[in-house]
């Protein structure tokens, strides 16, 4: 039987009359990666603070590793790290200093503290830099240093609410690296909670979705993607316009359609064929070049289970320019 890290039971927490957590059933498998997927203001936040036993619940009951956080707070935190929405690094101290406070704090000996230092900072290319003031840094050195504290005193488990937040691509990508490298090596127990559909997919080995703090599901990321059966294709090739893009829009087996750089990328509605697109592409005169067939990612699953059944700016199939597709048989615009 797998060990559980956390389960939860019909949780919930209200605030006056926001349910911000509503009956969740969840449980955790230890020494995984779990990551808690939601839009802003659907409990994600709220529920950590609960597992954490930083807020008592409304009603039903959670359990953390072995101990009930709404009566056993203090026993939980002893044995969890945790990055919430503030990094709480003391910006005039150097990263050493950082460190050193709380390995003290841990009551950790000078040896084991240098020790634990040197294992966390190095892998995050900080351990060279690691007498410099915090405060002189740039935001994606300060999350990997926050992460590195909340590391520090080996915890059996670790909550990391949107880690990557705020950060510019290339520094959260370097920082999504650094915490599946140190994932792997501690072996911990990791509660991530996040909008950035890429993280959850890199990251984690199980994901939970949460809206208006309900859990819509439970599941590996490739299992999720599977839920939704929709079909995308990406046409590169020359004669791809507007007109062209209307076109292919109001075919029947078309649910979403975007045009720009040179491509036309088309979702298809479950099970359609994309020979016959391919055929009405080269009859309207598409020098057609390549054409690539994939299957729907985790964002177009996320989408899905949020309720949106229209791809926009940003949306499932990219950041091109969206074409309204027709309705589908019976039914409202895809």
């Amino acid at each position: 039987m797998t060990q559980l890290a956390i389960r939860t039971h019909r949780l919930g927490r209200q605030f006056g009359s926001i349910r911000a957590v509503d009956d969740l059933d969840l449980e955790v498998p230890a020494g995984s990666v779990f990551g808690f997927l939601g839009p802003n203001g659907s409990g994600k936040t709220t529920t950590i603070r609960l597992l954490l036993g930083l807020i008592e619940p409304t009603s039903g009951e959670a359990e953390v590793l072995g101990f009930d956080p709404s009566r056993a707070g203090d026993r939980v935190r002893e044995r969890s790290g945790a990055l919430l929405e503030h990094a709480g690094l003391y910006e005039r101290l150097s990263a050493d200093d950082n460190l050193e406070f709380v390995g003290r704090a841990w009551r950790m000996p000078a040896a084991a503290r240098r020790a634990r230092a040197q294992e966390l900072l190095g892998p995050l290319g900080l351990w060279e830099r690691r007498r410099e003031i915090v405060g002189t840094w740039s935001r994606g050195m300060k999350q990997k240093l926050a992460v590195a504290r909340a590391l520090f005193q080996r915890p059996e488990l670790v909550f990391l609410d949107e880690p990557t937040a705020g950060l510019d691509p290339i520094a959260a990508a370097a920082l999504r690296e650094d915490l599946a490298g140190l994932a792997a090596r501690e072996g911990t127990t990791v509660f991530l909670t996040t909008h950035n559909l890429a993280e959850a997919q890199k990251l984690c080995a199980l994901v939970g979705v949460i809206r208006s703090g309900r859990l819509l599901a439970v599941a590996p990321p490739e299992q999720l993607r599977a839920t939704v059966r929709a079909t995308r294709m990406v046409v590169t090739g020359r004669g791809l316009d507007d007109r062209i893009a209307r076109l292919v829009a109001g075919q029947p087996a078309v649910s979403a359609v975007e045009l720009g750089d040179g491509r036309l990328t088309i979702a298809l509605r479950d099970g359609q064929d994309t020979s016959p697109l391919v055929g009405l592409l080269v009859a309207e005169g598409v020098a057609v070049e390549e054409v690539r067939k994939g299957s729907a990612d985790l964002e177009e699953a996320f989408l899905a289970l949020m309720g949106e059944d229209e791809a926009g700016p940003g949306g499932p199939l990219g950041t091109g320019r969206p074409v309204r597709a027709a309705p589908a048989a019976g039914g409202e615009p895809a």
